[in-house]
């Protein structure tokens, strides 16, 4: 890892960048900022990367978002934190702010499929390239390659996530710890905080009750942004502050919007309390990522000079690789219908691996060019 550091311009310019053009989800956030930090500018070395990924997996919130604050934190300190995760979600927070007026007007949302079925195979290819170079560095020998076979096919049966990667490093972390025997103890357990969730007796809509049930919502989702929908359910939907299908529609934004999923939670809030609704809803969804990542960034280099948490991290890391292969499996199913997506894949392909090799952030623009010019055919 670099002891370099950078200025936050610097920061805010690459994650502003990445805000803009990050379509995808989280699998092709996590690919588009290795190409950028470990490829690019060497931030960090790509098992330190691997590790940021590993830990961050086991923490709530929105994981893509929280190694944007990582990334900021091993470039520019703390500041860099808060810098980095700012302008990774200020692109989304902004459109989807616009969304909101103009569904609120109009009453359904601009037809963009066409741009979106195009970069969807784009990014398909930007995950491969970020799969290929982080598995590489995180299948060290047989044993976490076995490892993360089995949390790939668990993946795959439909497994939760975060429990076949809390069992692999577990079992790993044992495994290791116990053919090493290293002479000292097990070694400090170092705890990953985790803020309790907070029940809200919500009797109206205002802008404190919009904050803090965006806030308890914030504190308690694990995985990516793709299970929002069953959170805001329970807590909207069921308390009658949406319908359903506003809902539906308020995770439709935040699924063709760049950036984290999580900007959904701008749409609901303007939906329920306008421009401050909007904002509250916003703020207290991000903030306890925030926290989290500023709490667990310096355990992380501890955890490596323990011989037990060094072995939880290594399955936890390839662990999380094979979770990124199982969405990328699932999204290929999905995205590759029809010709016209194939044939998309089958450029962007191309031109990535092959003697071009365009950047990450052209792809994306290429892809989405190639989605709306296909479907005037």
């Amino acid at each position: 890892m670099t002891k370099e550091k950078g200025g936050l311009m610097e920061v805010f310019t690459l994650f502003f960048k990445l805000g803009v053009i990050g379509f995808g989800g989280p699998a092709a956030h996590i690919a588009l900022m290795e190409e950028e930090v470990v490829n690019k500018r060497k931030w960090m070395s790509r098992e330190h990367f691997l590790d940021l990924m590993g830990a961050t997996n086991l923490i709530p919130g929105p994981n893509s978002t929280e190694m944007t604050m990582h990334c900021g934190h091993e470039r520019a300190g703390i500041p860099g934190l808060f810098v980095a995760g700012f302008s990774f979600i200020f692109p989304a927070v902004l459109i989807t702010a616009g969304l909101a007026w103009f569904y609120e007007q109009y009453g359904q949302l601009p037809a963009v499929e066409p741009f979106i079925e195009g970069i969807k195979p784009a990014v398909l290819v930007v995950i491969v390239g970020a799969i290929l170079k982080l598995g590489k560095k995180a299948v060290k020998n047989t044993t976490l390659g076995i490892l993360g076979a089995i949390v790939l096919a668990l993946a795959l049966l439909g497994v939760n996530e975060i429990a076949a990667l809390l069992i692999a490093g577990v079992a790993g972390a044992l495994f290791f710890y116990f053919r090493d025997r290293p002479k000292g103890g097990l070694g400090s357990l170092l705890p990953l905080a985790i803020l309790p969730s907070t029940s809200v007796a919500i009797a109206k809509v205002s802008t404190t009750k919009i904050f803090l049930t965006f806030l308890k919502v914030g504190a308690v989702l694990y995985g990516s942004g793709y299970v929002l929908f069953a959170y805001l359910d329970a807590e909207l939907v069921a308390k009658g502050w949406l319908s359903t299908q506003q809902l539906m529609d308020a995770i439709a934004v935040g699924q063709f919007t760049p950036g984290p999923v999580l900007s959904t939670s701008t749409f609901v809030g303007y939906q329920l309390g306008g421009w401050a609704g909007a904002a509250a809803a916003t703020f207290g969804m991000f903030l306890p990522s925030f926290l989290f990542v500023w709490i667990l960034n310096p355990l992380i280099p501890k955890m490596r000079s323990s011989a037990l948490l060094r072995g939880f991290l290594d399955s936890v890391n390839v662990a999380a690789v094979a979770v990124m292969v199982s969405v990328l499996v699932n999204m290929t199913t999905s995205s590759l219908t029809d010709w016209k997506a194939i044939a998309i894949a089958g450029m962007t392909t191309a031109f990535f691996f092959g003697f071009k090799r365009l950047s990450s952030m052209w792809l994306i623009v290429f892809g989405a060019a190639a989605g709306f010019l296909l479907s005037l055919i």
